[in-house]
C-alpha cells in the first residue's frame, strides 16, 4: 500500500504508539496515510479505538512474527 510518511513504533508500550501517531497526523493533510510498525500487541485494540474516536480511518492491519502493520488515513 502506499503512504505518505511512516512512523516506527517498535519497543514503544502503551500509550506510546498511539501518542506517536496522533502526533505524526497532526503534521498531515487530510487524506493522507500514515504506516505505523508497532510490537506492542496491544497495539491492535488500541489503533482501532484510537480511529473510532478519531475519525480517522484505518485502511489495513496485518501482523508478522514480532510486528504489527498498520495503515491509517487522516480525516
Amino acid at each position: 500500500m502506499n503512504f505518505d510518511k511512516e512512523l516506527d513504533a517498535r519497543g514503544l508500550v502503551c500509550p506510546l504508539p498511539v501518542l506517536r501517531t496522533k502526533r505524526s497526523l497532526a503534521d498531515m493533510r487530510s487524506g493522507q496515510i500514515l504506516k505505523i510498525v508497532a510490537t506492542d500487541p496491544g497495539a491492535v485494540i488500541d489503533f482501532q479505538v484510537f480511529a473510532e474516536q478519531t475519525g480517522n480511518e484505518l485502511l489495513s492491519q496485518s501482523e508478522t512474527t514480532e510486528t504489527f502493520t498498520f495503515f491509517m488515513k487522516k480525516r
